[in-house]
């Protein structure tokens, strides 16, 4: 019996070493693989968190506390100097523009120009054109750097204080100060009837000038100088004249003109204020009388942009008024609201800031605190004197302090406080502003003048972007899944190959071009055929169900001539028609429902307001955008669902609705889901088509014909203006913030609820 002959491939050992080198190759490969993608993905997360992380810097500082602490001169804290000039005590005290040299006017008169580092005199001369001794004083405008000196014997001096800045060869900077006086250099006259004058209040404008005055008798006198500009040498003529104003009763504390020269603001000794209307001075208006606090007023000023009143009382309260118009449509004083400080002591001073709505309040025992009125919040409290407070000052901007305490010595403080109208309330809740009736959210970061109160509600902002979604999503959704249904589960593939890529080419049109079409075509289109639009939302749904009613219900013979998953096809022509029909029939149905003008009975029969570029047009021309993201994800998660499930169910003798009901949509719920999550986070962040097509208009309307803003769009329109580092260039970084927030927690809680359906349907 012959043995089996066992054959050893030549060749073994080759094959043997060529497998290991094939391994080795397609483990390096496979290493390679995991890492790259490893690397990709780990390097996405990174950059989402950097993104993040850099938002958050360049939003911190707004919400960095204030501070104030001694200024620093060569290295060195400065230290208290004795006040320069006169030893009366001081009247009135500021700086100029960069904050080295000082003013300090006294009561007798004395103006002293002094550096605010060192307290070294510079000039010192007497303010006022008249020899008479000082009886009263006013300032005009901390931001005009204009005062007023009434004098013992009736006349007025208004006075400037300017600063002339010179850059020698030998280097450094010079600041020359010096007194001029804008209306001439003679003393203007006041009323003759008035004797020893105790209060005053003063108001410049471009053609006239008013002062007024108050007595110790109680008389209160009006002063007007209307301004005439000589042709041939360009000075500036006066002619005055003089008004006897009603008396208020009481003895006078405070007077205080509005910018317009239209109101006069009187505050008295019961912690009143009466309101004077100064239209016609012959027969001035007398307001009601407003009870102001049950102490009495310790300080009585104007708001930058003197449209508000702050009045402080001993008991430590600072309340902000205006004036509104009531149910008459007249006007009334109002308080709008109310700065309390826990404190031991009364309010001695308060002083504005000159180019926000802040101001300060100094204390009796030495405490100083920052307010911003607009935020409604204390920025700052500090201990800055154990000696008592005399007089505080700020400079112009806001970021230094001059204070003079008890025993006449004056300190010189660095102030950092550079975000103070940021606060919770004013960026997410209502805020009554100036000019307006009640408490609102508004949006308006910029204006044409320097008195401007910036208002930065976020509320409008996110709730436009919220708005435009919901108006995408409510036309793209339905419209997107229930064509990606029949694409996937019903079309015939010859079809399906056709339709899906042309669906998916949609997604590659720049939104520039839909925002371009929507704000200049479509917008307009929208406007002239309001009634074909609706009549086209309403006839081509009801007409495509009546004609697939009336197709179902044809015999089999004539059903059967169109191929099975081709139906779709037959909708064209019968789409067509129905828009046809709908153009057709809207003017009759605009006559006959509307009375000839569908938008004329919207705004005045219904009372909702119309605006061309609106929600309408948003939802239509975003839906557009959205719709191919929608439609591809959901399709793909259809037509991934394995057959042998939907075959199983058809099998068991289930109808093809029941078997894409109760088998493939739950299947492919998580993908469906997922599409819907990642539409609606492209209508968020949409920019180009929202920025083109909504008007812009920060209001909080669900009204589908208003339009909106949203914080993308704001974005786009703002920053490249805002200027950096600002309190605007940040809050538009806050607002990239919580749209990127938002956009997280969304896409959060969508894995999640993605990720329990999968749990769910995966074992079918």
């Amino acid at each position: 019996m012959n043995k089996p002959v066992t054959l050893t491939p030549p060749d073994l050992e080759f094959d043997s070493a060529a497998s290991k080198r094939l391994r080795k190759v397609r483990k390096f490969k496979d290493q390679f693989t995991t890492g790259t993608v490893a690397v990709g993905g780990i390097s996405v997360i990174v950059a989402i968190l950097l993104i993040f992380i850099y938002l958050l810097y360049e939003v911190a500082p707004l919400f960095e506390a204030a501070e104030v602490h001694p200024y620093e001169h060569n290295g060195q804290p400065t230290a208290p100097y004795s006040r320069p000039g006169s030893d009366a005590a001081t009247l009135y005290m500021t700086a100029e523009e960069q904050g080295e040299v000082g003013l300090r006017l006294s009561q007798d008169g004395q103006a002293t120009f002094f550096d605010t580092r060192t307290g070294q005199l510079i000039q010192q001369q007497q303010a006022g054109l008249s020899s008479a001794s000082l009886a009263a004083y006013a300032l005009e405008s901390e931001a005009n750097d204009t005062f007023a000196l009434a004098h013992a014997d009736n006349s007025l001096s208004f006075v400037k204080h300017s600063y002339k800045t010179t850059y020698p060869l030998e280097g450094g900077r010079v600041i020359t100060p010096s007194l001029v006086y804008p209306l001439g250099e003679e003393p203007l006259e006041l009323s003759p009837e008035l004797e020893e004058i105790e209060h005053l209040a003063v108001r410049n404008g471009e053609n006239r000038f008013s002062v007024v005055a108050a007595d110790a008798e109680g008389r209160l006198r009006l002063t007007r100088f209307d301004k005439e500009v000589n042709f041939i040498t360009e000075e500036v003529e006066l002619s005055s004249e003089h008004y006897n104003l009603p008396d208020i009763g009481a003895d006078v504390t405070g007077l205080l003109i509005s910018p317009d020269q239209r109101w006069l603001f009187i505050a008295d000794f019961q912690g009143r204020v009466h309101t004077i209307d100064l239209r016609d001075p012959d027969s001035p208006l007398v307001g009601a009388v407003k009870k102001a606090t049950s102490g009495q007023i310790t300080s009585f000023s104007f708001l930058l942009g003197g449209s508000s009143l702050l009045i402080a009382d001993d008991k430590g309260i600072v309340s902000q008024w205006f004036l509104v118009r009531d149910a008459n449509n007249d006007y009334e004083l109002q308080r709008i609201r109310e700065f309390s400080h826990v404190g031991t002591d009364g309010i001695v001073q308060v002083n504005i800031e000159q180019r926000r709505k802040g101001f300060i309040t100094a204390e009796a025992n030495g405490q100083i605190s920052f307010y911003n009125a607009t935020a409604e919040n204390q920025v700052l409290s500090e201990q800055l004197s154990e000696r008592g407070i005399a007089y505080v000052a700020l400079t112009p901007r806001a970021n230094r302090l001059l204070l003079e305490d008890g025993e006449g010595n004056i300190s010189f403080w660095q102030v950092n406080n550079e975000h103070p109208e940021v606060s919770w309330s004013s960026l997410w809740q209502e805020v009554w502003y100036e000019g307006h009736e009640e408490p609102k959210f508004l949006w308006q970061s910029s204006a044409s003048n320097d008195d401007f109160e910036p208002k930065y509600s976020l509320a409008p902002l996110a709730f436009g972007t919220l708005k435009a979604a919901f108006y995408a999503m409510l036309l793209a959704t339905p419209l997107a899944i229930c064509g990606a249904i029949y694409t996937a589960y019903f079309m015939a593939p010859a079809l399906r190959r056709k339709i899906k890529p042309m669906i998916e080419l949609m997604e590659a049109l720049p939104t520039v071009i839909l925002g371009f079409l929507a704000g200049l075509w479509l917008a307009p289109f929208i406007e002239a055929n309001l009634t074909s639009i609706f009549a086209l939302l309403v006839m081509v749904p009801v007409g495509v169900l009546l004609f697939a009613y009336l197709w179902q219900n044809l015999p089999k013979s004539v059903r059967y001539l169109v191929p099975d998953g081709w139906d779709a096809a037959l909708l064209i022509p019968v789409v067509i028609l129905l828009s046809m029909l709908a153009i057709g029939l809207a003017d009759g149905i605009e006559v006959l429902a509307f009375g000839g003008d569908m938008k004329v009975f919207i705004t005045d029969e219904l009372g909702i307001d119309f605006d061309q570029r609106n929600a309408l047009v948003v939802g239509l021309a975003m839906g557009f955008a959205v719709i191919p993201t929608i439609f591809s994800i959901t399709e793909d998660a259809i037509f991934s669902v394995p057959k042998h499930l939907s075959n199983g169910s058809l099998a068991l003798g289930a109808t093809p609705w029941q078997t894409l009901s109760r088998v493939v949509m739950p299947t492919a719920s998580p993908g469906i889901f997922s599409a819907v999550m990642i539409g609606m986070g492209r209508a968020v962040g949409e920019t180009m088509i929202v920025l083109m097509a909504t008007g812009n208009t920060p209001i909080m309307d669900m009204n589908i014909f208003e339009g909106m803003r949203t914080l993308a769009a704001n974005i786009a329109v703002e920053m490249p203006e805002a200027e950096v580092a600002s309190s605007h260039y940040r809050i538009l970084f806050l607002a990239a913030l919580v749209l990127f927030a938002f956009t997280f927690v969304v896409n959060t809680l969508a894995e999640i609820v993605r990720q329990r359906l999968r749990r769910k349907y995966g074992s079918l």
